[in-house]
């Protein structure tokens, strides 16, 4: 379930911060652009969590 609301946030999160982007520098927003790098930002994140909580419990991960 954590892994489905990192991924909603993330693409949610990037869009908006794709169409701000493009918005601020006058250029054309690209939704699959702006998809792609969001769901490559989402494995990343994940990842680091993953790495970051590698040899702790669940009960230890969790405080």
């Amino acid at each position: 379930m954590r892994y489905f609301v990192t991924f909603f946030w993330t693409i949610i999160l990037g869009q908006v911060v794709g169409y701000l982007g493009s918005s601020l520098m006058s250029a054309t927003y690209h939704f699959q652009t702006c998809l792609i790098l969001s769901i490559i930002v989402a494995i990343v994140i994940i990842l680091f969590s993953e790495v970051g909580t590698a040899g702790q419990t669940d009960s230890q991960a969790k405080e």
